[in-house]
């Protein structure tokens, strides 16, 4: 029975320091969007991390004695995330918005499943270099391309392109609008 204890002991401190990492990687980069008043902030940022990490434990916990695949679950929530990410994205008014909110949605779910892996130092690495892209790049925006922070999810539908995320190239007069473009699946 002692060594009982001791196993739940060692079980509550690894999945305790992986939901600390989880929570800390979710609340900075929650943070850094609450501070700029996008639609994913803080707490959604840290319940989407942590859910990532809590899921990502279970699933490999489950799968480590009976030889399942743990890349089943993880797997899910990237397809369930990919939709939450969705939702931020809005068409309204000739414009494309909340792209990064969707990216980092998308990204925060990554570190909580990297998180609930066990691989506490790539978590936080990543969380990191997420932090240093969207600090970086917003400064290089404001400077360098004479645009506020996150104009760049402004991006009229006709002028923006779905493969690079940014703005297609060439003359603005030379691009037709998108309701004079063929709608997928139309024979022209």
């Amino acid at each position: 029975m002692d060594e009982f204890a001791q196993w739940i002991e060692v079980f509550r401190l690894d999945l305790g320091a992986k939901l600390l990492i989880a929570i800390l990687a979710g609340g900075a980069i929650g943070l850094e969007r609450e501070l700029r008043h996008k639609p994913a902030g803080l707490r959604t940022n840290i319940l989407i991390c942590l859910g990532s990490a809590l899921l990502m434990d279970l699933s490999m916990r489950i799968a480590g004695p009976s030889g399942g695949d743990p890349g089943r679950i993880a797997a899910q929530v990237v397809t369930g995330i990919g939709f939450l990410g969705a939702g931020t994205i809005l068409h309204t008014r000739g414009t494309i918005t909340g792209l990064t909110s969707a990216a980092t949605i998308w990204v925060v779910a990554a570190i909580g499943l990297t998180a609930g892996a066990g691989f506490l130092f790539e978590a936080l690495a990543a969380t990191i270099t997420v932090m240093v892209v969207l600090e970086g790049m917003g400064y290089i925006e404001r400077r360098f391309l004479d645009r506020p922070s996150d104009t760049a999810e402004g991006i009229p539908p006709d002028e923006f392109d779905a493969r690079t995320g940014g703005r297609r190239g060439g003359d603005a007069s030379q691009r037709r609008r998108a309701s004079d473009r063929p709608h997928q699946g139309d024979d022209a």
